[in-house]
């Protein structure tokens, strides 16, 4: 039995693990790359394996870089079952398309520049219709239901508390006698979350495949965010302001109105309409709405006790572009919670374009800026910014907030770990920063004692019982003995003794062999 990590090793994005026994092919996850352009690259190279030679896909969650690839797997040949929790097809059937969408857009903006130059057009690599037509041959799972692949592979999806869905996927693989079980974590969630439960505590694992979005750091604010929420809202509110949130669509919207509710329900927010304006955020909100069997003990006792956060009476859902276009002539008294979260597209460009050089509006960042996006821009401190092809002068109070991740921290991965009731043989470190995985690399040995990995991208590892060898092992194996005999031939007289020599290549073989067998 052997895995290869042909996504999220060494980097954040792009999850993707193809397991192979005896006689199956298992893909774990299908992610978009995203991120840097070398990094993106990535998306539109031919995979490996063959998709027709897989047998099964499943998918721990509904994120892109978790999914966005699956309709370009089917596109190439792939045949076998997908399988996923419930509430991950629902999300899919709306954040695929949307994924699809983009890609059109942006191909044909490239192809209009390719036109004018006279080179060869692009195509997506997929379309939102492809999208649309795959998602519909996804099976759903249930969290805790034991699923038989075939008579030797057994799975299982159990709450992994990052966003709706999501999941840690357990496999039983038995080989002749011997039954193997691997892990994957997918992305996990922190405890305490708006909606979702606590991820899962996993009972024994042979082998952990992990991730380490957090490995090197803590998250900050997460025991006072709801004050600095308030705070925020409420100092604009005194200066007769609007409140812009550029929030992604999936969860981040979903905590906010949970934490905004809260303050509802305590009188401690001045009255004030909340806006959601981002199509798919309004969808991915209803999907939410249709899955209160997905929700944590406390959401449920709020909405058995008639307070829904999704549905809150100051509450409304923008879903056409003249709804869109009202709210800015609302000069005071607005929250609007808008996509896209690092603000490079989307609805959210012309509430900045309309709030940014008011002073009394507050621009609210609670999320990920990456380098070079408008929102990083803003938080850098810029005096102007370019919006629609208009320069637009910054005034506005720009604020951040952390505690609103969806990803566990470094803590709360270790303490997630540390709660299996037999640790796993080895741990892969999969879906961070070199950085991050690096310091996760030297603190889990140190903490649970167990022995930890970070793959590299396209790394093929071979999992036997007692051992574990990789590609990456065979190769120093090989460059050590093969220098020891480079030493040895050079230092040897043109006379050596041929036998000698003949006995040093034996060896040379035999070692490699040891190493291949385990």
């Amino acid at each position: 039995m052997q895995i290869t990590f042909y996504g999220a090793a060494q980097t954040v994005t792009g999850s993707c693990y193809l397991l192979e026994t005896e006689d199956k092919k298992i893909m774990i996850d299908c992610g978009m790359f995203q991120g840097h352009r070398i990094s993106r690259e990535r998306n539109y190279l031919p995979f490996d394996p063959i998709p027709a030679s897989v047998d099964y896909l499943l998918l721990t969650h509904a994120h892109i870089d978790h999914s966005g690839l699956v309709p370009k797997f089917y596109k190439n040949g792939f045949k076998g079952r997908t399988i996923t929790t419930d509430a991950t097809v629902d999300l899919l059937e709306v954040l695929l398309p949307d994924s699809g969408h983009i890609q059109e857009m942006e191909v044909e903006r490239l192809n209009r520049k390719a036109r004018r130059a006279d080179k060869k057009l692009l195509d997506p690599i997929y379309t939102a219709e492809d999208a649309f037509r795959y998602v519909r041959e996804f099976e759903r799972a249930q969290y805790k239901q034991v699923i038989s692949l075939d008579h030797n592979i057994s799975i299982r999806f159990n709450d992994a508390g990052h966003i709706l869905g999501s999941a840690i996927l357990e496999i039983w693989v038995r080989e002749g006698t011997q039954q193997t079980k691997l892990v994957f974590s997918g992305d996990l969630g922190g405890k305490g979350k708006p909606f979702v439960n606590d991820p899962a505590i996993i009972d024994e694992a042979d082998y952990l495949v992990m991730e380490c979005t957090y490995g090197d750091r803590l998250h900050q604010d997460k025991g006072h965010r709801l004050e600095s929420l308030r705070q925020v809202i409420q100092q604009t509110y005194d200066r007769g302001g609007n409140v812009i949130i550029p929030a992604f669509a999936v969860e981040r919207t979903q905590d906010l109105l949970y934490d905004i509710s809260q303050l509802v329900i305590k009188n401690e927010l001045p009255p004030m309409q909340v806006f959601i304006d981002s199509p798919m955020a309004v969808a991915a909100t209803e999907v939410f709405m249709q899955h209160p069997d997905y929700f944590d003990q406390e959401t449920r006792k709020l909405i058995a006790r008639g307070v829904n956060p999704l549905a809150m009476p100051n509450l409304h859902f923008s879903r056409t572009a003249d709804e869109s276009r009202r709210i800015n002539e609302i000069k005071s008294g607005a929250i609007v919670l808008s996509a896209s979260g690092m603000c490079d597209a989307g609805r959210i460009k012309h509430h900045l374009k309309h709030n940014l050089w008011r002073p009394e509006c507050t621009v609210l960042f609670v999320g990920y800026q990456a380098p070079g996006t408008k929102g990083q821009r803003l938080l850098s401190g810029v005096n102007f910014i370019r919006i629609h092809g208009e320069e637009v002068a910054v005034k506005a109070d720009i604020k951040s907030m952390g505690g609103y991740s969806s990803h566990a921290d470094q803590e709360g991965l270790l303490e997630w770990l540390g709660s299996f009731g037999k640790l796993p043989e080895r741990v892969f470190l999969v879906h961070g920063d070199p950085e991050a995985l690096a310091v996760m690399e030297k603190l889990v040995p140190e903490k649970t004692g167990v022995s930890a990995y970070a793959p590299a991208w396209q790394e093929t590892i071979q999992l036997t019982p007692g051992a574990v060898f990789s590609t990456v092992d065979l190769q120093r194996a090989y460059q050590a003995v093969a220098s020891k005999m480079d030493a040895f031939l050079k230092s040897a007289p043109e006379q050596a003794d041929y036998n000698q020599v003949m006995k040093r290549l034996r060896d040379l073989e035999s070692l490699l062999a040891e190493v291949k067998a385990g």
